[in-house]
């Protein structure tokens, strides 16, 4: 009986304690759950209140500008071989908020950019409530790579679009440039923003839109630049420009000015040095302006290629007086008012025209009205105040009148191809609507010019002569323009100009050289004139550029 009692009472106690340790557990386990949420809801009370207090540095940070830049298609030359892209490349920003130094972050920063605008960007930093400055945009991978090693907090890359050239300054002017934000300037880069289109973007996002195609030919574009750099050093130049001419299409297969501008630095072109001569200034262009005024005389019916003019007397223009640079002791005829380069001659024939015919011949070349291509406006003409009889003989012989040489240069080759208006593109024109337009002169008058450009070169008192190029069949004019200056014009400093076309027997190609103030050498006797300059010029030119653009040579003694 005891015994049962005993056993009965011990496991009553083990009973009892199995509950208490139950409880135990069980009030334990509650205090740890407790502590836990009591922890965890400490935290999140502390990370709402600092959310709560940094609300307004968050809204300006989202708020902070983001620079929109722009993807642009490619550019590339009527062969397709490329001009201009867009490229990957990094840009440095800082968040002043997470600059621990700005004045060593600044100090370091220029070792590695030495042309940083030091105090704006010091400024720039001390405003705290900023998250994002710029620091430069559209560095290369090289620049980057010594900013990052520089380890300095708050410094860091975002990769957007930046304009290419990979061929430097080849066809800066035509192509233009582009701004930080990746947007058309000047030139072609402007004409894609306006015509052809271009996509905002937020993040390096390389364009869909198919590549424009310029009329630019690289090769022939390559031996302009080459042979007006050797000009300029040759005969000490104070600037030289050029163009080749698809005279059938207008297409400029080539268009330099020298200085060149590189199309990475938009400032350069802002320097008058730098002026694009072929568009963007106006020049009295002297004698080579005489194949206008000698094609309005046939095409009028005013005269004849064998029409004899009376040269041997100067021309009194009133206190001035009109002679020739070779003065001649006999009539010439008009053939040959045109190949020794008579300013007696072609005046007496703008005289016999009148004023009227002579400014309304112009005026149906287009070389009285602006001139608009893809590359921009052209320079406006400078034309006489009062068309009258000083003016006619004048402008006859290329003076009084200025206008930029790519406007001349599509007037001429309009009288060489036929009468076909000429209208100057810098796209390839894939189609042939300009020949269908009306010819505004006859073909008789074009054959007849042509006849004549081929004469002043191969003929034994043409003042071309130095431009011709065996087997090409190449004829020109040459044009010597005295520089105006305050009070008159300057004997001492000239233009000196080559207009050129090949082959003659069917006018293909246009070519256009102009020196600015070219000094003579012991090569040119000491002469200035085109005939020692600008024509060698052209000569080089042509025998370089006509294999390229597929005109195969005669032989030498079929093509005199």
């Amino acid at each position: 009986m005891a015994a049962d009692v005993y056993g009965g009472t011990g496991r009553r106690i083990e009973a009892g304690q199995d509950v208490r340790k139950r409880r135990t557990r069980s009030v334990t386990e509650t205090a740890v759950y407790a502590f836990l949420f009591f922890a965890f809801a400490e935290v999140a009370i502390h990370l709402l209140t600092l959310g709560l207090e940094h609300q307004g540095g968050v809204t300006l940070a989202v708020s902070e500008p983001v620079a929109t830049s722009f993807s642009r298609p490619d550019i590339v030359d009527r062969n397709g071989r490329l001009l201009a892209t867009d490229l990957e490349a990094p840009s440095i920003y800082a968040d002043p908020g997470m600059v621990v130094d700005r004045d060593e972050l600044v100090e370091k920063l220029a070792t590695v950019l030495p042309d940083i605008d030091s105090k704006e960007l010091l400024r720039a930093l001390s405003d705290r409530s900023r998250r994002f400055v710029w620091v430069r945009r559209g560095v290369s991978p090289k620049v980057a790579q010594k900013v990052h090693d520089l380890g300095l907090p708050g410094l860091s890359f975002r990769y957007e679009l930046k304009r290419a050239y990979p061929d430097g300054k080849l066809a800066g002017h035509v192509l233009g440039s582009v701004n930080v934000d990746n947007r058309g300037l000047s030139g072609i880069e402007k004409y894609i923003d306006e015509k052809v289109g271009t996509d905002p973007i937020h993040a390096a996002v390389l364009s869909t839109r198919p590549p424009v195609r310029l009329s630019l030919d690289i090769g022939v574009q390559h031996a302009l630049e080459d042979e007006l750099d050797a000009a300029e050093k040759l005969y000490q130049t104070k600037g030289a420009a050029g163009l080749v001419l698809n005279i059938k299409t207008g297409e400029v297969l080539a268009s330099a000015s020298i200085p060149r501008v590189d199309p990475t630095w938009p400032t350069q072109a802002l320097d008058s040095k730098h002026l694009d001569r072929i568009t963007g200034g106006t020049y009295e262009l002297g004698s080579v302006v005489k194949t206008l005024t000698i094609a309005m005389a046939l095409d009028e019916g005013i005269a004849k290629p064998d029409t004899m003019v009376d040269v041997r007397q100067p021309l009194q223009v009133g206190r001035f007086t009109v002679k020739d640079f070779h003065a001649s002791n006999r009539p010439l005829s008009v053939t040959e008012v045109f190949t020794h380069s008579s300013n007696i001659g072609a005046g007496m024939l703008a005289l016999e025209a009148g004023t009227d015919r002579l400014e309304g011949f112009l005026r149906k070349l287009g070389m009285l009205t602006t001139l608009t291509t893809e590359e921009g406006t052209v320079a406006a003409p400078q034309l006489p105040d009062r068309w009258g009889r000083a003016a006619t003989i004048t402008v006859a012989y290329g003076h009084g009148i200025a206008v930029a040489p790519l406007q001349f240069a599509a007037a001429a080759a309009t009288i060489l191809n036929g009468g076909r208006p000429v209208h100057p593109t810098f796209l390839r024109r894939f189609d042939t609507d300009s020949v269908d337009e009306k010819p505004i002169i006859t073909e008789n008058t074009s054959r007849e010019m042509a006849r004549m450009m081929r004469l002043n070169v191969s003929g034994p008192d043409g003042t071309g002569k130095e431009a011709d190029v065996p087997g090409y069949r190449v004829g020109g004019k040459t044009g010597t323009a005295d520089i105006a200056k305050r009070g008159g014009y300057s004997s001492k400093s000239v233009i000196s100009s080559f207009l050129g076309a090949f082959p003659m027997d069917d006018p293909q190609y246009l070519t256009f050289v102009i020196l600015f103030d070219p000094k003579g050498t012991k090569e040119t006797h000491g002469h200035h004139t085109a005939g020692y300059t600008a024509a060698p010029v052209t000569g080089r030119l042509i025998a370089r550029i006509a294999g390229q653009l597929g005109v195969r040579p005669m032989e030498v003694v079929a093509s005199q």
